[in-house]
């Protein structure tokens, strides 16, 4: 079998599945009620929760600091729903691309960018004099491969392959080789990694 990569921006996940430009979405795709009404999402493979990261001279280290500020989100994430919902106040600068939106933080264009912890943490480590200050925000969330509404052959099958991966103890396995080299002790892989689609 032949795979294609299609790099994806976060706003189009959604619209790529349901228009089948793409069979599979594995972008950090943040499992939502609203999202499972238009495709089918697999067994998780990560939990994350909402993070904000800003300059360490002007640390936000609560929503509360955000209030007059500029928050830089990514169009169609679930940092700006939450936001929209929760905090209709607060001063949202909104980008397609995940690197318009942190070359903005960099460019003061914004007092500091709220996505996935997962995200935030590693870019605040590979990014001198930038911390997040808000390392858990919202409910704590799955991320997860969607396919087409009703693509229930290969929703079956990703599910197999999960589970099977679970057995080995892949996923921490690969978070072992890829993400704590850059997480080191920021994180802990128990908080992150699900196995087997099984959410503690």
């Amino acid at each position: 079998m032949d795979v294609e990569y299609v790099a994806v921006d976060p706003a189009s996940r959604v619209e790529y599945l349901t228009s089948a430009k793409v069979d599979i979405i594995l972008a950090n795709f943040t499992v939502t009620d609203e999202r499972a009404e238009q495709v089918d999402f697999a067994l998780p493979y990560m939990k994350v929760a909402l993070g904000v990261v800003s300059p360490s001279s002007q640390l936000i280290s609560s929503v509360d600091d955000l209030e007059g500020k500029t928050l830089i989100v990514g169009k169609g994430t679930t940092a700006e729903t939450y936001f929209e919902k929760n905090y209709p106040k607060v001063n949202l600068l909104k980008y397609d691309q995940y690197s318009e939106a942190y070359q903005a933080l960099l460019d003061g264009r914004g007092d500091a960018l709220s996505t996935d912890n997962t995200e935030v943490l590693a870019w605040a480590l590979e990014n001198k004099g930038y911390e997040v200050g808000i390392t858990s925000l919202g409910d704590t969330d799955t991320i997860a491969p969607a396919v087409q509404k009703g693509n229930t052959e290969l929703l079956d099958w990703i599910n197999d392959e999960i589970k099977t991966l679970g057995e080995e103890n892949f996923f921490h396995k690969d978070y072992e080789e890829t993400l704590e080299p850059v997480y080191g002790d920021a994180a802990n892989p128990d908080d992150l990694v699900v196995e087997g689609g099984n959410v503690d």
